[in-house]
């Protein structure tokens, strides 16, 4: 198969000159970025972004202000404060944790609205501009009908979606990228095949698995051998010399954090480099083996997510499996419960091999596509969308689908926008270069400042190297009370918020500055105000049968 598609010209080479998105395309594009872009904005609002949302936008923040990658909100997250027990610090790079210089490339537009809001919009625009990408990409094999179903199925997939409703993270760029670096290819257009290659590089310091893909399939497929191996050697020897060489100059989270929470099953000791772990994962093959199909269960219904909006077709796509099958095999011999979550942000690496496969597959076989298939077809979109929905990913849908049935966890839209009402005026009354500790979904919004760190924290090193502790401290209990009676994490988070509270202020170190709506406004060193305390004992009231069970 693969030799065929080595010298097949396009099915609309009379077309290419010249040709634009059909309407249809756009209609259908349109219709993803508006809700999406609503859902999230709103997402974002109502106060339900949370905190790594928080962390890129400090990041865009301190790059703004010539700190490059730094963040006391990664720091709080780094190994020496996670698992030495130092204190977070301001000037802490997050380059040890993910390197991640595309970032850079979508400074100008954060110049312009300096906001965690407009991390929203990009990442909307990133994966509505990626799927207009692969309409050109499908165009240039198949004719229109098909390429309009293969767009339609890229906006429906459960692993776009979910991605696109979460908080604003890098791997966003992904799919722009590796579809434009595939175009480039089918074009012969080297110089933004390489210029796509350097970018999906400086993505993270794992995106060069994919890439590494793309170089497997120009190999196997003997189509572009060379450039294929030149790819597989700039991506493999990339991310081992960023891994091992660069990253380690930073920080030692690689080491000492992240490649042991993946991949720590493969390493002994308390800390692994990527080649320990590699080399841990050839020297026992069975335990590799384990790895890879278990648990059985969720990885069977990892593939059925990924392939159902495309028909299943990836399933039968020699390319599919060459491209994906790189980040597929980095997710399937992880550890931890997000790496096979369909709705998380990593799902998003496996989405343009399956694509592209699938194209080449429907380039092969377009005969294929008879009325009855087309009407299965465009259920499997439907079932997607459904999934899609009501898997309510990253709680966008909150306001319509409860978290929990038996204990009964609902937030209504009027509810929740009250309670949003009732937290801005305390937001207000922090300075914007004040230092500040709050809770995860209030993060988002205070994160455009030089110290912030997350509720209980409280002490963090500044720019002199002293350590302090933040002015003002703001807590927002109410949503972890709505959450507690089906969630032990956040109901052991609220008991602990508020001891603290109580401690805090009973020392003197800081004084209750206002309460609303279960949320608590602190102030370092200042006196309480009479009517926030009363508000406050009341409200400790309300919360008694929480506090007093187990």
């Amino acid at each position: 198969m693969w030799s065929k598609i080595k010298d097949q010209p396009s099915v609309i080479a009379k077309e290419k000159q010249g040709f634009s998105p059909d309407s249809a395309v756009l209609l259908i594009a349109g219709v993803f970025f508006t809700l999406c872009l609503i859902l999230t904005l709103h997402r974002y609002f109502s106060f339900y972004a949370s905190f790594d949302q928080g962390i890129f936008n400090q990041v865009f923040w301190n790059n703004l202000h010539g700190r490059f990658f730094q963040s006391s909100l990664s720091s709080s997250l780094s190994t020496n404060v996670v698992h030495a027990g130092e204190i977070p610090t301001v000037f802490y790079h997050r380059l040890g944790q993910h390197f991640t210089p595309a970032l850079l490339l979508w400074l100008p537009i954060y110049a312009l609205f300096p906001s965690p809001a407009t991390l929203t919009v990009l990442q909307v625009t990133l994966i509505t501009a990626a799927g207009l990408v692969l309409y050109l990409l499908a165009r240039h094999y198949l004719e229109h009908p098909l390429a309009v179903m293969i767009t339609a199925s890229f906006y429906a997939a459960n692993a776009v979606i979910g991605p696109t409703l979460s908080n604003f993270h890098d791997i966003s760029q992904i799919p722009l990228f590796v579809f434009t670096l595939l175009l480039a290819m089918e074009k012969r257009t080297w110089w933004l095949f390489w210029l796509m290659a350097i970018f999906i590089l400086a993505v993270r310091e794992d995106a060069g698995i994919g890439l590494f893909g793309v170089g497997f399939y120009m190999i196997a497929s003997q189509r572009f051998p060379r450039a294929g191996f030149a790819t597989c050697i700039l991506s493999f020897g990339y991310m081992l010399a960023l891994t091992n060489l660069i990253m380690p100059i930073f920080s030692d989270d690689i080491s000492k954090r992240f490649m042991l929470e993946r991949f720590g099953q493969y390493a002994d000791g308390n800390e692994a480099s990527t080649l320990e772990i590699i080399w841990g994962m050839v020297s026992n093959p069975w335990r590799l083996l384990v790895e890879l199909v278990t648990p059985f269960d969720r990885t069977i219904r990892y593939l059925i997510g990924q392939w159902l909006p495309l028909a299943f077709i990836p399933a039968l796509a020699p390319a599919s499996w060459a491209i994906a099958g790189f980040p597929l095999l980095k997710l399937f011999l992880g550890q931890g419960e997000s790496v096979l979550a369909i709705t998380i942000r990593y799902a998003l690496t496996v989405v343009p091999g399956l694509f592209y496969g699938a194209i080449l597959w429907w380039s092969q076989h377009p005969q294929s596509l008879k009325p009855r298939f087309r009407r299965f077809w465009i259920g499997c979109i439907c079932v997607s969308l459904l999934f899609s929905f009501t898997s309510n990913p990253n709680r966008t849908f909150y306001f319509l689908i409860p978290d929990s049935v038996k204990p009964w966890v609902y937030i209504s839209l009027p509810q929740q926008w009250q309670h949003v009402a009732q937290i801005r005026p305390l937001l207000a009354q922090i300075p914007p270069d004040a230092s500040v500790a709050t809770t995860t979904y209030i993060v988002p919004h205070l994160s455009s400042r030089r110290e912030i760190l997350r509720l209980p924290q409280l002490e963090l090193k500044n720019d002199a190297r002293q350590i302090i502790k933040v002015d003002y401290a703001l807590a927002d209990i109410w949503q972890l009370q709505q959450y507690q009676a089906a969630f032990k994490a956040d109901r052991n988070y609220l008991r602990d918020l508020v001891k603290q509270v109580n401690q805090l202020t009973s020392n003197g170190e800081y004084g209750i500055i206002d309460f609303a709506d279960g949320t608590i406004l602190l102030k370092k060193t200042a006196n309480s105000n009479p009517q926030a305390i009363a508000a406050w004992n009341r409200y400790q009231q309300q919360l008694q049968p929480i506090l007093g069970t187990g």
